[in-house]
């Protein structure tokens, strides 16, 4: 995170945040991080659901949301922070009612765009890292670009029917995700998630680890996911670690990119 001010916790933060003073890995000054973190969330969907709702309770100062699309019926199965009223509203504007009913002292910014290589820069500049609740392998290559433009850390997620997997990516010494997928796969070649379906609970479950990793990366705490690929299986109860190493001869964050 760039150095700012740490704001001043109030009597009513004292409540709110009372656990996470309890923690001697945050106690006060970490919770002023929080408070001073700017966090731009990519998608609010399945992964951005869990993903925003337990950053603006955990105490983000400000969290921007992109997304594009309206609320419809077949996201209410996975996309916990929308509900059936808020069918056909933006999704950025229902996410921002939850949420600022949730914990009224977060920003919410809303950005009912693309994130594209048109708008990526100009949406991200502003923000310390970026959590990616995308579903689209375009978006995450340009996100990938973007983070390691503004040098700040890329959380990745993605989900496919039972199946998830997390790291952070896009840090010092760390792999980008180019280094991982190099290309995209060909058109037509992976299927979709309302092609081939996907179990309700498990965006849930990564985007939780997603928004987990975030703090943790703000606070500078624990072991992050950097370097590692965590990988789960729903059907059979079962995360495995994956080591991953940053590609030295990778397009995008390796020597011959800066060549």
């Amino acid at each position: 995170m760039s150095a700012r001010k740490l704001p001043e916790l109030t009597p009513e933060d004292r409540t709110r945040y009372a656990r996470h003073l309890a923690l001697p890995e945050i106690g006060e000054e970490g919770q002023r991080r929080l408070r001073a973190a700017r966090v731009l969330l990519v998608g609010a969907g399945g992964l951005g659901s869990a993903i925003a709702l337990y950053l603006v309770s955990a105490g983000i100062g400000q969290l921007g949301i992109v997304d594009d699309d309206c609320v419809e019926l077949s996201n209410l199965q996975r996309q916990i922070l929308h509900g059936t009223a808020r069918l056909g509203v933006r999704k950025t504007a229902s996410a921002h009612e939850r949420l600022g009913d949730l914990n009224p002292s977060t920003e919410i910014i809303e950005y009912p765009e693309r994130f594209d290589p048109s708008s990526a820069n100009r949406l991200a500049e502003d923000y310390d890292l970026i959590v990616d609740g995308t579903d689209s392998f375009t978006t995450r290559y340009t996100i990938n670009e973007t983070c390691l433009a503004l040098g700040i850390p890329y959380v990745y997620g993605a989900v496919f029917r039972f199946d998830g997997q997390a790291s952070i990516l896009c840090t010092e010494n760390g792999p980008c995700y180019r280094c991982l997928f190099p290309e995209p796969p060909p058109p037509g070649r992976v299927m979709t998630n309302a092609e081939a379906g996907i179990l309700g609970a498990v965006p849930g479950t990564i985007g939780t680890i997603q928004a987990t990793e975030a703090v943790k990366w703000i606070l500078g705490i624990g072991r992050p996911l950097i370097g590692r690929l965590l990988v789960y299986d729903a059907a059979a109860m079962r995360f495995e670690e994956i080591s991953i190493e940053k590609n030295p001869r990778c397009p995008s964050c390796g020597h011959s990119s800066r060549a």
